[in-house]
């Protein structure tokens, strides 16, 4: 979607770009879709522990970033300038599209990173595994691979690249902000109705977001009950699962996962038409990034559920 960032982001993950979080779907030959999906949101799974240059090392002035999260976070602590190199997937802020492209998310070319002689290779984890991190730092490049499937691991991330990259104040400025819009949020929906949801990827299979995937956290800061609440963080589930969880809202990340968007096709979808939310038109199509990619955006993309579960709701 990972994953789902998570999933990032862009898709071919980007229309619009996901990856991290939610592009890359159907990136690299061999991946299958479910796991891409899942990388997505990405940006979303598995490498090695943050390592390489500690806080404490000179700032590297070569940076190549394999997911949309922290190539968007990179700009946003102001150390864009340090990018060397991009995923195919990286599409915000539009100058990160002049930067040459060393692959996607699930298949970077070693061969294209190496060229470019970085210091450093950041992105989410991802389905290239703990084997890219250990080819890069046979070759003397240092990497940092962050979990970032919870607010806190988002802004753990951008703290963690600000003091890498010589943008410690900046970093801090970026997490501050996501907080308070986080909490501004949070006063908005408190006297709302808790709204049961269903945040989906793909229709066919269908995953969805659940329980330690940051979009299911999204969910519940924005005042709604995701009700996936076992199976994992990127779950598939069967048509019958979903018509028993009869949720109220269903908040459509189908088109955007794919790298399109505009209007929702669910109702199309085998089965669909017998959800409530379908037949009610409580299906609330998202077709940006900012709540697909768990980068700087986020406070953005918290905003984005908290309309789409919400009718009428007034924002800060």
């Amino acid at each position: 979607m990972t994953g789902p960032s998570k999933a990032g982001s862009a898709a071919p993950a980007g229309g619009t770009s996901l990856p991290g979080g939610f592009a890359g779907v159907g990136a690299a030959a061999g991946v299958s879709r479910r796991a891409a999906l899942i990388a997505i949101a990405a940006g979303l799974a598995a490498c090695a522990e943050p390592r390489g240059a500690g806080p404490d090392a000179a700032a590297p002035d070569r940076v190549v970033s394999l997911s949309p999260s922290t190539t968007e976070a990179i700009f946003a602590i102001g150390a864009g300038g340090l990018l060397v190199g991009r995923s195919r997937y990286c599409d915000h802020p539009p100058e990160a599209a002049l930067l040459p492209a060393v692959g996607g998310f699930a298949d970077p070319s070693v061969e294209a990173i190496v060229a470019l002689r970085p210091t450093i290779v950041v992105g989410a984890r991802g389905p290239a595994g703990p084997a890219l991190d250990k080819t890069l730092r046979a070759r003397g490049i240092a990497t940092t691979f962050p979990e970032t499937e919870s607010m806190a691991q988002i802004e753990a991330m951008i703290e963690d690249l600000g003091r890498r990259l010589g943008h410690a104040g900046d970093a801090a400025r970026v997490v501050d902000g996501l907080r308070a819009r986080r909490a501004a949020i949070a006063a908005a929906v408190a006297s709302r109705p808790p709204v049961r949801a269903l945040f989906l990827f793909d229709a066919g299979p269908i995953v969805a977001a659940g329980p330690g995937s940051f979009p299911d956290e999204l969910v519940r800061l924005a005042g709604g009950v995701n009700v996936v609440d076992a199976g994992g963080a990127y779950p598939t589930l069967g048509l019958e699962r979903v018509l028993a969880l009869d949720p109220d809202v269903i908040l459509d990340a189908t088109a955007a996962a794919h790298g399109g968007g505009g209007v929702s096709a669910l109702a199309a979808a085998p089965g669909f038409r017998e959800l409530r939310a379908v037949r009610a038109g409580r299906v609330r199509t998202l077709d940006g990034a900012t709540a697909l990619r768990p980068g700087p955006r986020i406070g953005d993309g918290l905003a984005v559920v908290a309309r789409a579960l919400h009718d009428g709701i007034v924002l800060p």
